[in-house]
């Protein structure tokens, strides 16, 4: 039996490889050579056997994904699982393209929902959608995949991306570097939380940006109050454990400081009896809360949060110690729990990119939402911003921009493989169509104590419906439960709105 016979031969070999780095890097190479034969795997096997040394001395290894064939469909590779990202990949025809995308995370977060699951108005499997349901190709086609793993590089002349897996900490894995070739490539990464340098922050701010932030808020929290009502604490030890510092006035520290306000309001003071008076929120701003929004509405957000117990401080933020935070004009602020949400700007993976960027150090774009210096890179969401020659301004950081984005550039991506433009080097001759235009179509954000703000005006100069209080926040949670991504998710958040409403927020510290 021919077959048998080259079985035991192959089988003698890999045994062989364990006794020699020659024959070992003889075997790999065997080893690629069947997989392109038999096709075994879409992935390129054969390690680099060049020894190429880190600082920290350790070789680079580089397996992955090797250039699509004429046989096989064009790849698209999304970086990143964010609004525009996710929006992208579920509008992308896969009877077109391949589809891989590289993240450190293998979900999508409903960000404007991720301030109520820190108080336990949500659970937070209900903001956060699995990227293998929002496109079901990555887990049943056979070239479509999904890497747990970040970006840190990219070789734009050869349509190559360097990867390294993420592990999260754990020890059981060294982090494995790998590349993949690409067709199309589409940057989403986002963006990084803003520091703007301030000592301390890194280490003792929590942003509020994933799911893993809001646990780490809850649970720091909830320490705060269970460790509060010990005996022998002071008072003075009591009141800076449940001094609850906000830096940042925007939607995010409103938000959140509204549903921290609620929470304290309708659960801590019935469940907490014994420290009920200690608790309280600080919000602190540079300038003026909500300062996209109308002044009728940011008049009355402040009146709002001030009768829910929030005490608004303007001031910048100076230094961050490890319990109190310093003022500029000297204040020094004692706090147990501090959110830092001032704001985005680009990471250090989109700094590193060599290739033009847009004022504020995004990735540089032009009307289509093209990289103009390299072929077929294109760029969407927080890490990207319209380039001067456009003559457009940067957009701003928000989830409705970055989905419509994502929305755009999938009709784009689509029409170019159907005019035959999907490979690499082959869309110069094919008419892009209309440019991409953003309208904005409002904003909104919740107060707490049912009430909400909703302005939908196009711009801050702009007329329109701009409104306040109950019915605002009917329409606010109407219109964010209509767009979590999946009925699945719909249905945990009614029903976790449902059993907060009659049997308030869960406690447990998990």
């Amino acid at each position: 039996m021919p077959w048998f016979r080259n079985l035991v031969k192959f089988s003698v070999t890999t045994i062989r490889t364990q006794s020699s780095s020659s024959s070992a890097l003889k075997s790999s190479s065997n080893f690629a050579v069947l997989n392109d034969k038999f096709g075994f795997f879409h992935f390129s096997s054969a390690t680099t056997a060049t020894a190429t040394a880190e600082k920290n001395d350790s070789v680079v290894r580089y397996a992955g994904l090797k250039p699509t064939k004429g046989d096989e469909k064009p790849r698209v590779v999304v970086l990143g699982s964010g609004w525009a990202a996710c929006r992208l990949m579920k509008d992308i025809d896969t009877k077109i393209y391949d589809v891989v995308c590289v993240s450190p995370r293998n979900h999508m977060v409903f960000t404007p929902l991720l301030a109520s699951t820190c108080v336990g108005t949500l659970e937070f499997r209900s903001v956060a959608e699995p990227i293998n349901r929002i496109q079901p190709a990555i887990s049943r086609e056979p070239a479509s995949y999904y890497f747990l793993a970040k970006s840190t590089g990219v070789d734009f002349q050869n349509h190559e991306v360097f990867c390294q897996t993420v592990t999260d900490g754990c020890d059981s894995l060294d982090p494995w570097k790998f590349k993949i070739a690409y067709d199309k490539l589409v940057v989403a990464s986002g963006a990084e939380a803003s520091t703007f340098g301030i000592k301390g922050v890194q280490e003792h701010a929590i942003f509020l940006r994933e799911v893993h932030h809001a646990q780490e808020i809850r649970r720091k929290l909830l320490l705060n109050l269970m460790l509060s009502d010990v005996p022998g604490i002071s008072d003075e030890e009591k009141r800076r454990l449940l001094h609850c510092v906000v830096v940042g006035g925007g939607p995010t520290g409103v938000e959140f400081s509204g549903e921290l306000s609620d929470f304290i309001m309708k659960d801590v003071r019935q469940r907490y009896a014994h420290v009920k008076d200690y608790i309280h929120v600080t919000l602190i701003e540079a300038n003026e809360i909500l300062s996209s929004f109308d002044d009728r509405l940011r008049i009355y957000a402040t009146k709002q949060l001030t009768k829910s117990g929030v005490r608004l401080v303007r001031g910048v933020v100076k230094d961050v110690q490890p319990e109190k935070i310093v003022l500029s004009d000297g204040t020094e602020v004692p706090y147990g729990l501090l959110v830092w949400s001032t704001g985005v700007g680009p990471s250090p993976f989109v700094k590193a990119l060599d290739i033009p960027k847009s004022p504020g150090g995004r990735i540089g774009v032009d009307e289509w939402l093209r990289v103009p210096s390299v072929q077929d890179v294109f760029a969407i969401g927080d890490c990207c911003g319209f380039l001067e020659s456009t003559g457009k301004p940067v957009l701003p950081a928000l989830a409705q921009v970055a989905e419509r984005q994502g929305k755009y550039l999938a009709k784009q991506l689509n029409k170019f493989g159907e005019a035959g433009g999907g490979r690499a080097n082959s869309t110069k001759d094919i008419d892009l169509g209309n440019p991409f235009v953003y309208r904005h179509l409002g904003s909104m954000a919740t107060i707490g104590r049912y009430k909400a703000l909703v302005d939908l005006r196009q711009s801050k100069e702009g007329k329109g419906v701009s409104m306040a209080g109950f019915t605002s926040w009917f329409i606010w949670r109407s219109a964010y439960l209509t767009r979590v991504v999946s009925w699945r998710n719909r249905f945990y958040v009614a029903i976790n709105w449902l059993t907060t409403l009659v049997f308030g927020r869960d406690i447990s510290r998990i």
